[in-house]
């Protein structure tokens, strides 16, 4: 079937107005009518060649929510009408360790929403900038937001698991001091997360006006990292510091304010290398480095069920489909709290 769609025919070109095709549903399939597509800062990297092998046309989105609109004779979690979501992967092997263990995020086939080979045409999948998209049931995700919501949910898919599972993997919570670097996309719902887990949260920022902002999202304090009497008041003091900064910088600013035994982790993922940092900022207090991508499909769901439980949405600004290459020139500079929506009604406009 034929649907609209937005993406681009090269990496140089602007995103555009085209059509897509989608398989009809197999057995074991879901048909999800999109509502509405969350813009990742992935999504700009990948479509403009910036990470290597786009393939084109390249349509981006995986941070993807709708309606169930079909369903396959063998699928059983899901009827028509469900609210539902799909991340950033639509398949994985489903046999190798990290699938048998709930995380496909990390298994070698994960396939991922957009720009990953499939027997689908054009031969890589397609992600949400479109109106429709058919994925196995296993991959598609319930939401329980009011529907009134629904738009704010979507950055959960990608900007929400990211920060939920190492905040949960390194046990944010009561009696945690947690440290949230960067208010953006990412750093916005680890603060939110943070907080409703229980934890004593610390935003950094390079700006000191955003501390209303970093308050208002349930900042317990608030530190400039230019200032260095305000770094040293913390020195030694955090179990957990969330590292969401996706553009070089200083890594040992923030690793002498970990306490023994704490780690830093990496979720922003940078053009170009950070720094190395001071072996001995490491191995002086026994403090870790650690990264962490996404969730696996259990955990994502887990994520979504607490969003749900807490009142936990994405604060986010809504554009039309034809805004999107304006909304990249934003993003790069900043310049949105704290993530773009497309409605994708807007698609056929």
């Amino acid at each position: 079937m034929l649907v609209n769609a937005y993406g681009a025919y090269a990496g140089d070109r602007p995103l555009e107005s085209l059509q897509i095709s989608r398989r009809e549903p197999g057995v074991h399939d879901v048909q999800i009518d999109i509502a509405y597509c969350g813009v990742c800062h992935s999504d700009l990297h990948q479509v403009r060649s910036e990470w290597a092998g786009t393939q084109f046309p390249c349509v981006p989105g995986h941070e993807i929510v709708g309606r169930v609109s079909a369903i396959g004779a063998q699928v059983k979690n899901f009827t028509i009408g469900d609210l539902v979501g799909v991340g950033c992967m639509v398949d994985s092997c489903q046999r190798c360790a990290d699938c048998e263990a709930g995380f496909e995020n990390y298994c070698d086939g994960m396939v991922g929403t957009y720009n990953s080979p499939t027997k689908d045409e054009p031969g890589w999948t397609l992600g949400g900038y479109s109106q429709r998209i058919v994925v196995h049931e296993r991959f598609a995700l319930r939401i329980r937001h009011h529907a009134s919501q629904l738009a704010a949910v979507a950055p959960l898919l990608c900007a929400g698991i990211t920060t939920y599972s190492p905040l949960r993997h390194w046990g944010a919570g009561p009696g945690k001091k947690v440290g949230v670097v960067g208010i953006g996309g990412l750093g916005h719902m680890g603060i939110k997360l943070a907080h409703a887990m229980g934890a004593h949260v610390v935003a950094f920022t390079t700006s000191d006006s955003k501390r209303e902002a970093a308050l208002a999202l349930g900042a317990d304090e608030v530190v400039v990292s230019r200032s260095a009497e305000e770094m040293a008041v913390h020195a030694q003091s955090f179990d957990l510091i969330l590292n969401t900064v996706a553009a070089p910088h200083d890594l040992d600013a923030f690793l002498v304010l970990l306490k023994r035994d704490g780690t830093m982790v990496l979720v922003g993922a940078p053009a170009t290398p950070h720094p190395s940092p001071n072996v001995f900022n490491l191995i002086m207090r026994r403090r870790s480095i650690a990264g962490s991508m996404i969730g696996g499909i259990p955990e994502t769901q887990e994520m979504l069920d607490f969003c749900a439980e807490h009142g936990i949405v994405a604060d986010i600004e809504m554009i039309r489909a034809d805004e999107i290459n304006e909304a990249y020139e934003r993003m790069l500079r900043g310049d949105v709290k704290y993530r773009f929506v497309i409605d994708t009604a807007t698609l056929g406009a």
